[in-house]
């Protein structure tokens, strides 16, 4: 099979697992627990920068246009813009974060560890404060709803995303 058809088809396997993991979730209060993350830190594992952030387009771009992706099984451009729609626009700087420094550091877990981690912020805060203006809330209020409950399952997505990426990764065989 050619290398480009190989690189395409991977894109779009991991958007579909994206696809598939992300409306999966526990709702909790105006954020549920999503498997998105998870799924945005495995795919960066597996795909490199660009195309990981393509993969991810593809999957938000499937949710703005309706498709039941987002958590919840919900989709359309009143979730993407709505109360947690700033969680999942924040995802897309988060795995561009990811995937730059995973070019050089992949292969260290506790450097990917590290990295997944301090790039979570990056949905987190945006998160927060899209929710705090969406939703009425004071930014400590949002900050409460839509990140401390998550802090401690996002970490063990994290811990268990730097144990399973690496072995799907190897068995990928675009790369080398």
């Amino acid at each position: 099979m050619d290398n480009r058809v190989r690189q395409l088809t991977t894109t779009a396997l991991m958007a579909a697992v994206m696809c598939v993991l992300g409306p999966l979730s526990i709702p909790i209060g105006p954020v549920p627990v999503s498997l998105t993350n998870f799924a945005v830190y495995i795919t960066m594992y597996v795909l490199d920068l660009k195309r990981g952030v393509v993969a991810y387009l593809v999957y938000m771009l499937a949710g703005l246009v309706g498709l039941p992706v987002f958590s919840g099984f919900t989709g359309g451009p009143g979730k993407l813009f709505g109360p947690t729609g700033g969680y999942i626009i924040g995802f897309l700087p988060m795995a561009a974060v990811i995937g730059l420094v995973f070019k050089k550091y992949r292969t260290s877990r506790i450097i990917a560890v590290l990295v997944m981690e301090a790039a979570t912020w990056i949905p987190y805060l945006l998160g927060t404060a899209w929710l705090s203006v969406q939703a009425g809330m004071t930014f400590k209020a949002a900050f409460a709803a839509g990140v401390l409950p998550f802090i401690l399952l996002d970490m063990i997505k994290i811990v268990i995303s730097a144990f399973i990426g690496p072995v799907l990764r190897n068995r990928v065989s675009i790369f080398s």
